[in-house]
């Protein structure tokens, strides 16, 4: 037995509940809401709050315009750390990383570019949600300075508390399967010393969304 649950099992024994006069919510308000939540809506508040947080939009009507607009980002470099290709929605990616003589590589401290899809983007903040595990290294969103990250339009929703609602409804296995849940809002800042903003302290200094517009 752990020491954790033997502490736990400690307190179970003693039947005392925390905070027994607490009162359980019915309904939790969102953080941000988001007047409108139709498809026009969450689209353009994401773009907007994107590009307030720093993040470089790439707008894509095709799998072809994305793809080119990823070559142009990775420019001369001959690797990128990267999610499995499967995990991006861009079909025939691979390929043309391959013809260009790019190479995916996962964790790895020398290479410039990271290239990863999100599990969604949220309209209220501007921010991208990424699930780390199988195929999806967390290296290639947190340590390369400059990431990519594929975005459909489809995987737009209005904020945090309809997402992680999505995910309640269908049940958390799909989330649990995942090593990890980071909510990423433009590119790596800080402004710890002497209250000057410093870009890419702890992670990118840069953040490309290439946003597909047309059919995946």
């Amino acid at each position: 037995m752990s020491s954790r649950e033997a502490i736990l099992g400690k307190l179970r024994e003693r039947g005392e509940v925390p905070f027994p006069a607490a009162v359980p919510v019915e309904a939790h308000r969102h953080v941000v809401p988001l007047a409108d939540t139709s498809g026009a809506g969450p689209y353009g508040r994401f773009v907007q709050e994107a590009r307030q947080a720093a993040c470089i939009i790439h707008e894509a009507a095709s799998n072809e315009a994305a793809i080119a607009a990823i070559l142009q980002i990775v420019g001369g470099d001959t690797a990128v750390s990267s999610w499995d290709p499967a995990h991006i929605p861009l079909p025939g990616l691979a390929d043309v990383l391959a013809q260009a003589n790019i190479a995916l590589v996962g964790q790895d401290a020398s290479v410039r570019v990271g290239l990863t899809g999100v599990n969604a983007a949220l309209a209220a903040t501007g921010s991208v949600v990424v699930l780390s595990g199988n195929g999806r290294p967390r290296a290639a969103s947190l340590l390369p300075p400059i990431h990519i990250a594929v975005v459909t339009a489809s995987q737009i929703v209005p904020d945090l508390e309809s997402w992680w609602a999505a995910q309640t409804a269908v049940g958390l296995d799909h989330v649990r399967q995942h090593s990890n849940v980071v909510v990423i809002t433009g590119p790596s800042r800080t402004a710890d010393i002497a209250m000057q903003l410093v870009m890419g302290m702890h992670g990118p200094r840069e953040l490309h969304l290439v946003l597909l517009t047309g059919p995946a």
